[in-house]
């Protein structure tokens, strides 16, 4: 069963960065996409970056030339460098397969971007 934990998030001024980490049980290679998500109440959760096993990347357009989404698989761990942080950046971000594979959701890990 994979299990997916994210950690690295926090409070970053408007401008700022931060650097996700996606760590996951079993073999991240197996997962040929990966995505990361971001969730703010009452909104539904949406992908933001995704990322193949061969290493091609697919951006939102809100968070384009800002984000860089990267896995490693020989550590079974994926990233996202998020640069230029705007306050709507704001929201809880996860890690899971794209599309939806039935793993289940982590905890997630917050991001507060202040203005």
């Amino acid at each position: 069963q994979v299990q997916l934990v994210e950690s690295g998030g926090g409070l970053v001024q408007a401008g700022g960065s931060v650097r996700l980490s996606c760590a996951v049980s079993g073999s991240i290679s197996s997962i040929i996409i990966m995505g990361w998500y971001r969730q703010t109440p009452g909104k539904q959760r949406e992908l933001v970056a995704s990322i193949t096993s061969g290493g091609s990347t697919n951006y939102a357009d809100s968070v384009k030339g800002r984000f860089t989404i990267s896995r490693d698989n020989a550590k079974n761990t994926m990233y996202l460098q998020m640069n230029s942080l705007r306050p709507e950046d704001t929201a809880v971000y996860y890690c899971n397969s794209y599309p939806l594979r039935g793993f289940g959701w982590g905890q997630g890990t917050q991001v507060t971007v202040s203005s």
